[in-house]
């Protein structure tokens, strides 16, 4: 070897050394985040399936009827398998999105009813979790890039948004009287919307 080419072999080396070890570490951390999840989504749909007491009671205390138990059962347990399993980006991105609908939903439910940072402190790392998990995911679990595509122009985006906001002015407007107003006027529950004696 010729003394000029040395220090650019060891410093590819270097370079690929370093590459190698933030692969490594990615992946790991991809693989517990993932782990993590997919462990809350498996042990969740079982729980919610099996109808535990604690799920009925918590089920029960944040307002929902019992039969969103098995709703929510079957969505988790298909959310983690397709989330463990290879390929299937498309479905991936669903399964993320609704596993954060669930724990996000569960977060905003205890803050709705009033309940403690111990309530709904767990739900929110969840989110954390899946996040960390979703944004870590390797080439072969996600979409394939668009960066390819032009972005669109502001024209284009004019269009859906002025549709959007004529469609929700309308919604407005169809509301019953009286219905469109910031807080309770009759008997309310926590939630804020009235209840019916």
């Amino acid at each position: 070897m010729t003394p000029h080419t040395e220090p650019s072999n060891a410093m590819d080396q270097s370079q690929k050394t370093t590459h190698e070890r933030t692969y490594s570490v990615r992946t790991v951390a991809y693989w517990l985040c993932t782990l993590m999840i997919v462990v809350e989504l498996f042990a969740g749909s079982m729980w919610a399936l099996s109808r535990i007491p604690f799920d009925r009671e918590q089920i029960g205390h944040l307002g929902y009827p019992l039969y969103m138990l098995y709703i929510l059962g079957a969505w988790k347990l298909g959310g983690g398998a397709v989330i463990l399993s290879p390929r299937f980006p498309r479905l991936k991105e669903w399964a993320y999105a609704g596993a954060f609908f669930d724990f996000s939903g569960a977060v905003a439910s205890h803050l709705f009813v009033g309940d403690s940072p111990t309530n709904w402190a767990y739900p929110a790392l969840l989110v954390a979790v899946l996040l960390v998990s979703w944004s870590l995911r390797p080439e072969g679990r996600r979409l394939p890039s668009l960066s390819s595509e032009a972005s669109p122009s502001i024209t284009e985006w004019a269009v859906p948004i002025g549709i959007a906001a004529a469609i929700l002015m309308l919604s407005v407007l169809t509301l019953p009287k009286g219905h469109f107003s910031t807080h309770c006027s009759g008997p309310c529950g926590a939630s804020g919307i009235a209840q019916s004696p």
